[in-house]
C-alpha cells in the first residue's frame, strides 16, 4: 500500500521539512532573546522578535537548506569525494555567505554606505555573523545525505545477499533432485536387469509418487518432519524392491508431534540413503539402520545410525547427500545443525531442529 507521503513530490517534502525545522528554531531563538531582554530589563515584543528571527536568520537558511538538499538529491556525486565536498563548501562560502550578509544588512538598514570606510566597517560587522549557522546547516545536510546513502547501500547489499542465497538454494535443490532420481532409478534398473517386469513396473509407480512429493516439496521452503518421514518410508519401499528383506530400518520416537515441527524439504532422505549406501552396498546380510526422533525441551533431534565396523568402509561424511543437506540447512535454517561422524562402532548423522516457540517456553 502506497503511503500518502510518498505521493508528495520530493521538492515539496524537502521544502516542508525545511520550513518546519527552521520555524521551530526561530521560535526557540526568539524565546531565548525575549527571555534575555526580560532579565536585562529591556522591553520587547515576542511576535516582533519572532518575525525578526525568521526573516533575518531563518529565511536565508531555509533557502540554503532547500537548495542544497535539492542539488544533492539530484546530483549525489557532488559529495562522492572529499575534494568535491571541499569545493562545494568553498562555493557556499563565496556565494551564499555574502548574499546572507547583504540580506541581513538590508533588513537592519545598514546598507547606507557613504564611502569605503563605511563598507569596511559593515564588512567587519558581518564577518562575525552567520558562520556557525551556515556551516552547521551544511554539515547537518551532509550528514543526512551520507546516512541515507549508507542505508541505501546497506539495503542494496542485503537485497544482493538475499538474491545470492536464493540462487544458491535453487542450485542446491537442482543438485539434490537429480541425485535422488539417479539413486531411485538405480533401484528400478536392478529389477529390470533381474527380469522381474511386474516388480519393476510397481517400482516405477512408487517412483512417480516419490517424484510428485519431490516436486511439491521443492516448490516451498518448509515442510513437516511427519511429511518427510512418510516420504522416507515410501522411498524405502522402493529400495526394498531392490534389496528385499535385507533392508531393515527401525524407527523410534515417531509421534503426532512431528506434524508440528517444520524442516527443510528433502531433509531425511539423504541421511537414510547415506546409511543404505554405506551398509547394504558394502556388506552382505540385513541392514541395521536406526532412525530416532528425540524430543528435547527446545529442539528435536533426528538421528540416523548404522554400523561402521566389521571391515566395511566407514561413511565419508562428505558425500553429496550429507554435504548438500548441510548447505541447505545453513541457508534455509541457520538455527538448525547437522553433525555426522563415527561414534564407536556406528556411524551417526544427527540433525538438531529447534522447536517453534522454544524461546518463549
Amino acid at each position: 500500500m502506497t503511503s500518502p507521503l510518498s505521493r508528495i513530490p520530493p521538492f515539496a517534502r524537502i521544502l516542508a521539512v525545511t520550513l518546519c525545522l527552521w520555524t521551530a528554531i526561530s521560535v526557540l531563538g526568539a524565546l531565548q532573546t525575549y527571555s534575555d531582554n526580560l532579565r536585562a530589563g529591556i522591553d520587547s515584543h515576542y511576535p516582533a522578535l519572532l518575525g525578526t528571527w525568521f526573516v533575518e536568520y531563518a529565511l536565508p537558511l531555509i533557502v540554503l537548506s532547500w537548495g542544497l538538499s535539492m542539488a544533492l538529491a539530484r546530483w549525489p556525486a557532488l559529495i562522492a569525494r572529499p575534494r568535491k565536498v571541499l569545493l562545494l563548501f568553498a562555493g557556499l562560502v563565496l556565494l551564499f555567505q555574502p548574499a546572507q550578509w547583504t540580506w541581513m544588512a538590508w533588513q537592519r538598514g545598514m546598507l547606507d554606505i557613504a564611502g569605503i570606510e563605511d563598507a569596511r566597517q559593515l564588512l567587519l560587522k558581518m564577518l562575525l555573523v552567520g558562520w556557525f549557522s551556515t556551516t552547521g546547516t551544511f554539515a547537518a545536510i551532509l550528514a543526512f545525505f551520507y546516512s541515507r546513502q549508507a542505508r541505501e547501500r546497506e539495503t542494496d547489499m542485503l537485497n544482493l545477499r538475499l538474491a545470492l542465497e536464493e540462487q544458491r538454494m535453487l542450485a542446491l535443490r537442482a543438485q539434490l533432485e537429480p541425485h535422488f532420481l539417479f539413486n531411485a532409478l538405480n533401484a528400478i534398473s536392478a529389477l529390470v536387469r533381474g527380469g522381474d517386469k511386474p516388480l519393476a513396473l510397481h517400482g516405477i509407480g512408487l517412483l512417480s509418487e516419490l517424484l510428485r512429493y519431490v516436486l511439491s516439496a521443492s516448490a516451498g521452503n518448509t515442510t513437516t518432519v511427519a511429511a518427510e518421514l512418510r516420504f522416507v518410508q515410501d522411498y524405502l519401499d522402493l529400495q526394498r524392491l531392490r534389496y528385499g528383506e535385507r533392508l531393515q530400518m527401525h524407527v523410534d520416537g515417531a509421534g503426532a508431534f512431528l506434524h508440528e515441527v517444520e524442516c527443510t524439504p528433502l531433509l531425511l532422505q539423504p541421511l537414510v540413503e547415506n546409511a543404505l549406501r554405506h551398509q547394504l552396498d558394502c556388506c552382505e546380510g540385513p541392514s541395521d539402520i536406526h532412525l530416532s526422533f528425540i524430543r528435547e525441551t527446545d529442539a528435536l533431534l533426528v538421528r540416523v545410525t548404522n554400523p561402521a565396523g566389521g571391515g566395511t568402509p566407514a561413511n565419508p561424511g562428505a558425500g553429496l547427500g550429507l554435504a548438500n543437506t548441510q548447505d541447505r540447512l545453513r541457508v534455509m535454517q541457520p538455527e538448525a545443525s547437522l553433525r555426522a561422524g563415527r561414534q564407536g562402532e556406528r556411524f551417526v548423522a544427527e540433525v538438531r531442529l529447534p522447536l517453534a516457540g522454544a524461546d518463549g517456553a
